[in-house]
């Protein structure tokens, strides 16, 4: 199985610098990694490693902040998903999340990412300014990279957690034209068809399987027609069937309760299910990326 990681790697290496060739995104996007910003996280990172530890260890996945409202949470919400103190539920949270998973994916986070990039930039070719929803966008990674690619775009981001949404404010800066709302992807304050392409990234592997299906019925909804939905997420066994062992041991070091369920549940069984058609998937590196185009107006 490493042999098979490290084939793995390369080849999104490759795939990486082949979208820069292919005009997907600029160059630039390949340096555009904080390391100084993450190197000024480590020090905190090591300290929280006998807290995560800790948790595992007593099963405390309840642990979260005093004072919130957790009636305000879907029931899945109200955890502290890998262990990681506060869930996603405050900014301390919020601001050393991408390092962390950079640290888990060993500096590939952003790369994987990237890979969803082409089929949104070949669904909006020759568009002025077409309106991109991120959903789930969490600290505003992938629509910062999005916006390199389409600078001319309208960007839409939605994620239940406002301390991530506030951290994704000050990621997307300097990006005009950028809306950010805190709400339930499972029933969007959205109008229907209103944009021209909806995206989602590392956000089905947390949610129940009734939940997957709510967001992506929703993530359709509000898409135009003849618009394209893409969803990059974890590998699973349809596509990745020699990465199971790694697979299941990311499942039982980290908190991830819908995980194991997620990866036996094909996303583009899901897709065809919510009515998009042209759906393709293509696996990169631990990460898979689906692509389905919702049907043109009668």
């Amino acid at each position: 199985m490493a042999r098979e990681l490290v084939k793995r790697f390369r080849e999104l290496l490759d795939a990486d610098l082949a979208n820069v060739e292919a005009g997907y995104y600029p160059r630039e996007l390949l340096f555009q990694f904080p390391l100084l910003r993450y190197l000024s996280q480590a020090p905190s990172q090591f300290i929280e490693l006998p807290k995560i530890a800790s948790r595992r260890r007593e099963n405390r996945w309840r642990d979260l902040p005093e004072g919130l409202d957790l009636d305000r949470f879907p029931h899945y919400y109200r955890r502290n998903f890998h262990w990681q103190t506060d869930g996603w539920l405050s900014r301390r949270s919020a601001r050393a999340y991408d390092f962390e998973v950079e640290l888990l994916f060993g500096g590939t986070a952003d790369i994987m990412r990237r890979m969803a990039i082409p089929p949104v930039v070949e669904a909006l070719a020759g568009r002025a300014a077409p309106r991109v929803l991120d959903v789930g966008c969490g600290t505003g990674r992938f629509l910062l990279q999005l916006s390199a690619a389409l600078p001319a775009a309208r960007w839409y981001g939605l994620d239940l957690s406002a301390f991530y949404v506030k951290e994704a404010a000050e990621t997307l800066a300097n990006i005009p034209d950028v809306s950010l709302v805190v709400d339930n992807a499972e029933a969007m304050p959205f109008v229907d068809g209103g944009f021209d392409a909806v995206t989602s990234v590392f956000l089905f592997h947390e949610l129940p399987r009734a939940t997957r299906r709510a967001v992506l019925a929703e993530m359709v909804r509000v898409a135009a027609p003849g618009s394209t939905v893409v969803v990059c997420d974890s590998a699973q066994a349809i596509d990745s069937p020699e990465l199971m062992p790694a697979l299941e041991g990311f499942a039982r070091t980290y908190h991830e309760p819908f995980y194991l369920d997620y990866v036996q549940d094909p996303l583009e069984a899901m897709f065809e299910a919510a009515g998009l058609e042209a759906v393709t998937s293509r696996p990169f590196s631990v990460s898979k990326v689906v692509t389905g185009r919702v049907p043109a107006a009668a």
